[in-house]
């Protein structure tokens, strides 16, 4: 039976919850938002599948030697769209021409975030750009283990965790499913996103929301709130105060600063990432509308990814200088000494203000960093 007692381990992938015979496993949400799998004993047979489709108690170990390349879509509609590269979708249309299916993170009728499929290449938009909030499974699991019974080719995108732990629901490996994986910084709680989103929308309904909108470039990325009556409210991530309390590391799932899937190892065969520091490893393909990281972890990795080498740009890069920029592969974040603070006033303090009130930066430490950065640069000139 499932009994992880420090949250620190679980990362709500939903494993054990997908495959349980007697389905007496429940995802429930805690105080601060996130999921956890609560048994019914009464129902329990005491199996033990739980235990061995659990990523965290049942740890892979994988030795791959990954690729690692610089890539931009060619088409400037899809990039556009499309948090960095907008290589995604290059790669989840391959699947859907052969007849396959592609499941991803998207917005339900409410704007949650959660986990479906589709067919469709009409659909995908729902799947392009980042969502800085936690997934809910739900069964998808269970689901693509149908598609792959049938024959059918499946793309699963999720988190390396997400990955984790569908490959240990399976117990095998399918020739048929492709596991792409994001460079994840950590997911935020569902309760903090619910929260922020409710106060945004003031009573009205939403059309669509952005986390990535690149109207002032890929580097001065803004968050945008587009409402059915026709207002759009936009505004620079680096002023948001939901982005900036993400960026922050302090409504991030417990499991996140100390994440077990965070490795030049993944278990997934293909990774995706914004290609931050691409100025200085690859300068001609930075133009400020979105580069895409790409590491190709396994040989079925490379055979997709070679096979669509006509709808993008791309250029191999040292992986070593590229992790340099871009950490978070195999990094986890810093733990907010905050973050119990503001999950105690969750419930009682209006959001934006308690993000603002532990987010906010010290005049001392803007005297710090500000002095900091003047040495830096006197540093520099005396180099020089």
């Amino acid at each position: 039976m499932i009994n992880l007692t420090d949250k620190q381990c679980c990362c709500g992938c939903h494993a054990c919850y997908n495959c349980c015979p007697q389905k007496c496993i429940s995802m429930q949400s805690d105080v601060e938002g996130f999921w956890y799998p609560v048994v019914d004993l009464e129902r329990c047979t005491d199996c033990g599948l739980c235990e061995k489709a659990c990523p965290v108690l049942c740890k892979s170990t994988v030795d791959n030697h990954p690729l690692a390349y610089a890539c931009i879509n060619k088409d400037d509609k899809i990039r556009k769209q499309s948090s960095s590269g907008g290589v995604f979708t290059v790669i989840a249309e391959s699947v859907i021409a052969n007849h396959g299916v592609v499941f991803g993170a998207g917005f339900d009728e409410e704007f949650s975030v959660v986990h479906s499929w589709t067919d469709s290449i009409d659909s995908l938009g729902n799947f392009r750009g980042s969502k800085y909030v936690q997934s809910c499974i739900g069964d998808t699991y269970k689901q693509i283990r149908d598609f792959l019974k049938q024959g059918r080719q499946v793309l699963f995108s999720g988190t390396p965790c997400q990955v984790a732990g569908l490959r240990t629901y399976l117990g095998k490996d399918y020739e048929a499913l492709i596991c792409l994986d994001i460079v994840c910084h950590g997911v935020p709680s569902p309760l903090v996103w619910e929260k922020y989103r409710s106060k945004m929308a003031n009573n009205r309904a939403f059309k669509a929301i952005s986390f990535r909108d690149k109207i002032l470039g890929w580097r001065k990325y803004s968050i945008s709130f587009e409402f059915r009556e026709g207002e759009i409210l936009t505004e620079l991530g680096s002023e948001n105060k939901y982005v900036q309390g993400f960026l922050k590391n302090l409504y991030l799932r417990p499991s996140c600063y100390n994440c077990s899937f965070k490795s030049i190892n993944r278990q997934s065969d293909i990774t995706l990432a914004d290609f931050w520091g691409i100025e200085n490893v690859l300068p001609n393909f930075d133009d400020d509308r979105g580069t895409s990281l790409i590491l190709v972890n396994s040989g079925k990795g490379d055979v997709i990814f070679s096979s669509q080498a006509d709808k993008v740009y791309c250029e191999k890069v040292n992986i070593n200088l590229a992790l340099l920029y871009n950490p978070s592969a195999i990094k986890s974040v810093d733990y907010n000494p905050k973050r119990s603070l503001f999950f105690k006033e969750l419930g009682s303090t209006d959001i934006s203000q308690l993000v603002e009130r532990y987010t906010k930066v010290s005049f001392f430490r803007k005297v710090y960093v500000k002095g900091r950065t003047m040495l830096s640069r006197i540093k520099r000139q005396v180099i020089g």
